[in-house]
């Protein structure tokens, strides 16, 4: 038996998701579908991460397992061949037996996509969250900073989140402009239920001065009410999955990949 990690990148705007659902398209099933026909079996697949409807990926990470000996190297331009073209492989390795993508993750980078604009983006209206007006990028990069650190992340999550520990390391929280877009990277050990959509809401909230710019206060409070919206879907990214493995740093590099 070989274990294959496998990363992609997909524009999820089709998709209800990742995981697998009884009624609705997702990542996983297309992706097994792509691996019955090139496999000639149709594997279990262990994902880095679940994300919601609409999210997508610029590095999504899974493993399976198969006895073919189908060298690695061929596999993307195979998989490829029978994926839709929202989704693709681009880098596959052999991996010992016992690896996990998301138990062996040492953390996770997302970004989200702000659109400054008056009018709805006729391109790309999936790929961004759009915003009337002008956000001070510095005032708002202080805000998101002030986030950082090992803190409890109870008021930036979802009350669906089911894990009873909040407690993160937030290594960098940040916000850069290119041009009318603002871009948002959010790298962490883990990630809580909508925590980084929820962040970039409250961060625009307290740029616009709607909510108080107390991030300890918020912290420590934690009540999510006392915290901003929830981004949408549609601007947020997977950017990074981190692994201890020979070479992973230059993986990114080889994502097909606009923003």
């Amino acid at each position: 038996m070989r274990n294959i990690l496998i990363a992609l990148c997909y524009r999820g705007t089709a998709y209800h998701g990742f995981q697998v659902q009884k009624n609705a398209p997702s990542v996983c099933a297309a992706i097994q579908d792509a691996l019955e026909r090139v496999l000639g079996h149709r594997p279990d697949v262990k994902g880095c991460s679940r994300t919601d409807a609409g999210v997508h990926a610029n590095m999504f990470c899974l493993s399976f397992g198969t006895e073919r000996p189908i060298p690695c190297e061929k596999l993307p331009l195979a998989l490829n061949f029978h994926l839709p073209a929202d989704i693709a492989v681009y880098h596959a390795r052999e991996v010992p037996l016992g690896f996990h993508p998301r138990y062996d993750c040492l953390g996770k980078a997302y970004s989200y996509r702000l659109l400054e604009s008056h009018c709805r983006p006729p391109f790309g209206a999936d790929l961004c969250w759009q915003q009337a007006g002008r956000l001070d990028e510095g005032r708002l990069n202080a805000i998101c900073r002030r986030f950082e650190g090992r803190r409890d992340f109870r008021a930036v999550c979802s009350p669906k989140t089911e894990q009873e520990d909040t407690v993160r390391c937030l290594e960098e929280f940040s916000v850069r402009r290119e041009g009318p877009r603002l871009i948002f990277t959010a790298r962490a050990d883990g990630f809580l239920y909508n925590m980084v959509r929820i962040l970039v809401g409250t961060a625009v909230e307290m740029e616009r001065g709607l909510l108080p710019d107390d991030v300890c206060a918020l912290l420590v409070g934690r009540d999510r009410q006392r915290a901003g919206q929830t981004a949408p879907a549609r601007g947020l990214y997977l950017d990074r999955v981190f692994y201890d493995l020979p070479g992973w740093e230059a993986v990114r590099f080889l994502a097909p990949t606009l923003w």
